[in-house]
C-alpha cells in the first residue's frame, strides 16, 4: 500500500490501547482494517516501547505508524501479575501526560483520537483538543450492560463483597444471571480493580461514539439496549475479521512453525487447545490434577503457557505439545483441533466462535464469568468445568477434569454432536456478519464515513 503524502491525507488518526495483549489485539486489528479500507488515513498507534518491542515487526498496512511512550510510565508485563489494581491505576494515571505531550509533536496534527475505553483519560484529552473521539470497548455489550447497572445500583453506596448479597434475585434492571454473575465478580476480583473499571465507564457519555468488539447477530437486544442507554453512536465491529482460508492454509516464508508440523501429524479434531490467558494462573495444586487428567485421557492436547513452561513440558512428556505462545487464530482454524479449553476472555471466545471450535469453559476473573455462561446457556456450544462453591479454593479433581474433556472431545456422542452443530451456526453467523454487506462489515464502514469523514473509500 502506498504511504498517504499531505496532500493524498484524508485524516490523522491516532490510536491509543491499555497495554495489555487483550486490548492491545483488537485495537490493532481495528487500525489494520481502517488503513486497509482508506488509504487516505494516517494511524498513529500509541505503544509503550516494551510493546513496540512485542508487535513492531507484525505485518501491517504502510500508513499505520507508531509512537511510544517510555516504560517509566507502567509496570512492565512481567510485574502485572504481582499487583493488577496497582497496574490499572498506574496506566490510566501517568500516561495521560505523556500522550498529550506526544500530541503536540505529532505531523500532520491529529484530526480524530480512538482510545480504549478502560484508559479513562482520551475523551478528557480529546475535549482539550477539541477534536471527536471514539472509545472502543474490547468486551462484550452484555458485559458493558452488567458493569454499566452495577455502577448505578453502586451509586451512594460502598462497593464491598457482600454489595448485592442481601437483595435476593430482584434487582430493577439487573437480570437473575447477571445477578448471579455479579455476585461471583465481586467475591472473586479485587474491588479496586472494579471501581476502576466503573470509573472509566463513566466517561463513556462524554465520548463521540463507541465501537464494540462484537458480533451484532450474537448480541443484538443488548447492542438494542446500549444505543437506548447511550445517546451516540454505537458501532458492533468484530475483532479479528476471521477468514477460515487465510488461517490453516497460510504460506510461510521460511517454515511452519514446530507446533504447526506437530498439529499437521494428528488426527482431525482429535487434539484439546488449552489456553488460560496471558496473566492469571491456577494453583499448582490444580495444575497437577489438570496434567494428571489429561495425560491419563490418552487425547492429544496442545498447551499455550506463558511461566510454567519448563515444568509443563517435564509433566507432560509426549502426551502433549507445550509453548509458550502461538498464533491462536491458526491453531483454532486448524484442522485437528477438536476443542478449546478457555478461560473465557472475550478475545478468545470471539476466535473460538469463528472457527467453529466447541469450548470447554474455565473462568478465573472479572469479564470471564458471563462469557462463560453466554457460552453454555446462549449459544450452548461448550461445556463446563464447575467450581464446587463460590470462592472455595477446593480443587477440581482429576476425575471430574477427565470425564469433562472426555465429553467434549467425543464427536461421536449424542452432546458432542449437538455442540458441534451449535458451534457450526454460530460460526455461520459470524461468517456472515463479517462479509460484505454483512453487519460488521457495515458498521466498520459507516464508522469511517460518519466518525473519520472519509467518503468513497
Amino acid at each position: 500500500m502506498e504511504i498517504p503524502t499531505p496532500s493524498m491525507l484524508n485524516g490523522h488518526v491516532v490510536a491509543i490501547p491499555y497495554p495489555t495483549r487483550g486490548h492491545i489485539n483488537p485495537m490493532m486489528n481495528l487500525c489494520k482494517h481502517l488503513a486497509s479500507s482508506s488509504a487516505s488515513l494516517l494511524i498513529t498507534v500509541v505503544v509503550t516501547q516494551e510493546w513496540l518491542g512485542f508487535i513492531g515487526s507484525d505485518p501491517k498496512p504502510n500508513n499505520i505508524h507508531f509512537a511510544t511512550i517510555s516504560n517509566d510510565v507502567v509496570p512492565l508485563q512481567h510485574q502485572i501479575i504481582a499487583d493488577i489494581p496497582a497496574f490499572f491505576l498506574a496506566t490510566i494515571t501517568n500516561i495521560e501526560a505523556p500522550f498529550e505531550e506526544m500530541l503536540n509533536r505529532l505531523h500532520p496534527p491529529v484530526t480524530a483520537i480512538i482510545g480504549d475505553l478502560e484508559l479513562k483519560f482520551p475523551v478528557a484529552v480529546a475535549r482539550r483538543r477539541n477534536i471527536p473521539v471514539a472509545l472502543l470497548w474490547t468486551m462484550s455489550s452484555s458485559f458493558y450492560l452488567m458493569m454499566h447497572r452495577l455502577g448505578s445500583f453502586a451509586l451512594n453506596r460502598r462497593l464491598e463483597v457482600n454489595l448485592l448479597d442481601d437483595y435476593g434475585e430482584h434487582i430493577q434492571g439487573i437480570s437473575s444471571s447477571q445477578l448471579a454473575d455479579l455476585r461471583v465478580m465481586l467475591h472473586q476480583n479485587d474491588l479496586r480493580f472494579l471501581q476502576l473499571g466503573l470509573e472509566c465507564l463513566s466517561t463513556v457519555p462524554k465520548a463521540d461514539c463507541l465501537i464494540v468488539n462484537t458480533i451484532q447477530e450474537l448480541e443484538a437486544e443488548e447492542i438494542k439496549s446500549l444505543k437506548t442507554l447511550l445517546n451516540f453512536p454505537i458501532y458492533p465491529i468484530a475483532f479479528p475479521y476471521f477468514k477460515h482460508e487465510t488461517s490453516h492454509s497460510v504460506t510461510y516464508s521460511d517454515s511452519k512453525p514446530d507446533y504447526i508440523n506437530w498439529l499437521d501429524s494428528q488426527p482431525a479434531m482429535s487434539v484439546l487447545y488449552i489456553s488460560l490467558g496471558s496473566f492469571l494462573s491456577v494453583s499448582p495444586n490444580q495444575m497437577n490434577e489438570i496434567v494428571s487428567a489429561l495425560n491419563t485421557s490418552q487425547i492429544p492436547y496442545f498447551w499455550v503457557a506463558l511461566e510454567e513452561v519448563s515444568w509443563l513440558k517435564n509433566k507432560c512428556g509426549d502426551s502433549g505439545f507445550v509453548v509458550p505462545w502461538c498464533d491462536q487464530l491458526k491453531v483454532l482454524s486448524h484442522p485437528s483441533i477438536g476443542g478449546f479449553w478457555s478461560h473465557c476472555g472475550w478475545n478468545s471466545t470471539l476466535e473460538a466462535v469463528f472457527a467453529g471450535v466447541p469450548m470447554l469453559t474455565f473462568p478465573l476473573f472479572f469479564d470471564q464469568v458471563p462469557n462463560s455462561r453466554k457460552i453454555l446457556e446462549v449459544w450452548r456450544n461448550g461445556l463446563e468445568l464447575k467450581k464446587s462453591v463460590l470462592g472455595s479454593e477446593e480443587l477440581i479433581t482429576q476425575e471430574l477434569i477427565l470425564e469433562v474433556i472426555r465429553k467434549l472431545m467425543d464427536y461421536g456422542s449424542v452432546k458432542g454432536k449437538e455442540i458441534r452443530e451449535r458451534a457450526q451456526e454460530v460460526k455461520g453467523i459470524c461468517d456472515q456478519a463479517v462479509a460484505k454487506g454483512g453487519s460488521s462489515n457495515t458498521n466498520l464502514n459507516l464508522f469511517i464515513e460518519d466518525f473519520l469523514c472519509v467518503q468513497g473509500h
